[in-house]
């Protein structure tokens, strides 16, 4: 529900003057990332509820002392990811509340950067997973079975297994027989692993039905490779890594 004009008056005022939006901006993140980082905790920590309207961009670049442009690049990463969304003529408006965990685990200023790994694994992944129902090899398939009962039992345990998580993906990237796949999230290792402890945190913390759906998920894909089901293995890929991305940003869901 859309708040009332004296409630966004009120709640504008008083995120201005919140110890959050106190904090100066540091220079390590590009500015937009931490404009992107403190929305992001505002939401999540609820001082910004469903529903209610985002202060204006000017208020905000004003407050934070940066362009109009910066803040507009943030705003967009939010709809991107489902945080807020945009009326036109009217504003922005937060559409769902991402889990306060997401925050906990990752701090605000470092969400940014784990959501951009996400959409770039989204980008890569998937191809890397067509290629590889082509051309894995036994040795390959067997290194991704591997990879996949260790995850599965770790999870099934609620133990951390992040390290078993980008075993099983670097595995089939490895399958595809492409180096410069391999290369490409080789260089993003330190950052996926980061982005993989956040989204395993949150799932120890949830149901059963969302640890096996995760498990379901990973499973899927490589019953698609061992089939040498290319199309198939790719769109699992894709479903998989949007899941865990939705998974990462609604606090509401449950699977």
């Amino acid at each position: 529900m859309i708040a009332s004009a004296a409630k966004i008056m009120a709640m504008t005022a008083d995120s201005m003057n919140d110890p959050l939006l106190a904090q100066p901006i540091r220079k390590r993140e590009t500015l937009a990332d931490q404009i992107y980082g403190r929305m992001l905790e505002l939401i999540a920590s609820g001082q910004l509820a469903e529903g209610d309207k985002l202060p204006s961009e000017h208020q905000i670049g004003e407050r934070f002392n940066v362009s109009r442009p910066v803040v507009r690049e943030a705003l967009a990463r939010l709809r991107d990811d489902g945080i807020i969304l945009a009326r036109h003529g009217v504003g922005s408006f937060v559409r769902r509340r991402p889990p306060q965990g997401l925050i906990d685990f990752a701090g605000a200023d470092d969400v940014a950067g784990l959501m951009r790994c996400m959409e770039a694994r989204l980008a890569i992944e998937p191809a890397a997973a067509r290629l590889a129902a082509l051309r894995a090899s036994p040795a390959d398939l067997n290194r991704i079975e591997v990879a996949l009962e260790l995850l599965e039992a770790g999870m099934r345990r609620r133990q951390p297994q992040r390290e078993a998580d980008l075993d099983f993906h670097m595995a089939v990237a490895e399958a595809s027989g492409n180096e410069v796949l391999v290369q490409m999230l080789g260089t993003t290792r330190s950052t996926m692993l980061a982005a993989i402890d956040v989204a395993q945190s949150l799932t120890r913390q949830g149901t059963d039905e969302r640890i096996e759906a995760v498990i379901t998920e990973h499973r899927q894909i490589a019953e698609a490779i061992r089939a040498r089901d290319g199309d198939g293995a790719a769109l699992l890929m894709g479903y998989h890594l949007v899941q865990a991305r939705q998974r990462v940003t609604d606090q509401r869901r449950r699977v």
